[in-house]
């Protein structure tokens, strides 16, 4: 009887884990089937959910083809203006420099200021020597006015004393017919002699005389002469008054000003620098900017001058500025290119071709926000109301 005992023990252990497995594939069937039933159930609403979440984006799609379809716009824009570049007139070592990087700077401010002594020490020069040469056309202008009268005065003097000569000429020529009429005996030969001699000498003062004469006859030429004169005396004097007036102004340019309200770029003079004529020592940036944009040929149909433009810029996505179109330039920018396409050597290749468009800024400007030369900015034109 104990045997029979031992040897049914072991068959009871294996049924008991049977059971609970079976129990446990009965649980994990049911939560399957729970699972499977509320699967089911939200079906429906994930359905709906998805049907309204294409709704959504269909009405989104249009509702954005609609507001932009009157509108183009570019990323290839930046801000553009004038940079104006800064040259001295004269030569010299730099004394005082006014401005500092950045600096934004009036009309007529100094910007620096170039050692004047040699220009000042060459203005007095010039200013010498046009009182030298003022000093002349004076005296000659005072002698022109004797020449107008002294030349008729001579002139007359000579014609008198050819008169007078011719007088005694024949005075002359008189006696001495008198004295070859008369007999040997009712004269002398000595008075014979006299007569001749004094014959000879009448004949040679009349043409003493009428070399003067001539010689003064050329009145009008004789004036003129020290007219010319009086003329390049006034041409000296023009060229001295010419050399102050230089010397003035390159004492003046020895302070070099700005040109036009501005900020100070790109500066590459210090105190003592030694700075040439025409030399650029810094640019000056003007306030007046705006943007030129690069669109595409095809994006140029529609659009006009005097058009809205919405802008916005990388550096501050904060700002939004509006401006307008003001020009579209009347080439492509491969056409003003160094060396520009040739289509017709057969290697053409069709490319869109981008356009500058200048947009003037017309308001949404930020004192305290700087609008750097370059910077990017992405302008919508509204091509259509």
């Amino acid at each position: 009887m104990a045997d029979s005992e031992t040897v049914e023990a072991p068959s009871a252990a294996p049924d008991a884990q049977q059971g609970a497995r079976d129990e446990a594939d009965r649980a994990r069937q049911a939560r399957d089937e729970k699972q499977a039933g509320q699967r089911k159930a939200a079906r429906p609403w994930v359905r709906l959910i998805m049907v309204v979440v294409l709704v959504l984006l269909v009405i989104g799609g249009l509702w954005y083809w609609y507001a932009t379809k009157g509108e183009v716009d570019t990323d290839d824009a930046y801000t553009d203006g004038n940079a104006v570049p800064i040259a001295p007139h004269v030569n010299g070592y730099v004394v005082s420099l006014d401005v500092t990087d950045n600096q934004f700077i009036r009309k007529g401010e100094p910007i620096i200021h170039i050692d004047p002594r040699d220009y000042q020490a060459s203005l007095e020069q010039a200013q010498g020597q046009l009182e030298a040469a003022q000093g002349q056309l004076q005296a000659a202008q005072r002698g022109f006015e004797i020449a107008k009268v002294n030349f008729p005065a001579r002139l007359a003097g000579a014609q008198a004393q050819l008169k007078d000569a011719q007088a005694n000429l024949f005075k002359a020529q008189t006696d001495n017919r008198r004295q070859q009429s008369l007999p040997r005996a009712a004269t002398t030969g000595q008075s014979v002699d006299y007569a001749a001699a004094a014959l000879m000498s009448a004949q040679a003062q009349v043409a003493s005389a009428e070399a003067a004469v001539l010689e003064a006859t050329p009145v009008k030429p004789n004036i003129g002469q020290v007219g010319a004169q009086v003329s390049q005396l006034g041409g000296t004097m023009k060229q001295a008054d010419a050399a102050v007036r230089q010397a003035q102004l390159n004492l003046e340019w020895t302070v070099v000003r700005a040109p036009q309200d501005g900020w100070v770029t790109k500066r590459n003079v210090d105190l003592g620098t030694y700075v040439q004529q025409g030399v650029q020592i810094m640019s000056l940036v003007s306030p007046n900017v705006w943007v030129t944009a690069n669109f595409k040929e095809d994006q140029l149909n529609r659009m006009r001058p005097g058009q809205k433009v919405a802008i916005s810029v990388d550096a501050y996505p904060a700002l939004k500025l509006k401006g307008h179109v003001d020009s579209i330039q009347l080439g492509s920018g491969n056409k003003f290119t160094a060396f520009p396409p040739e289509n017709a050597t057969g290697n053409f290749v069709k490319i869109v071709q981008r356009v500058p468009v200048k947009i003037i800024i017309d308001s949404g400007l930020d004192p305290n926000l700087p609008l750097p030369l370059g910077l990017s900015v992405e302008p919508t034109v509204t091509v259509s109301e």
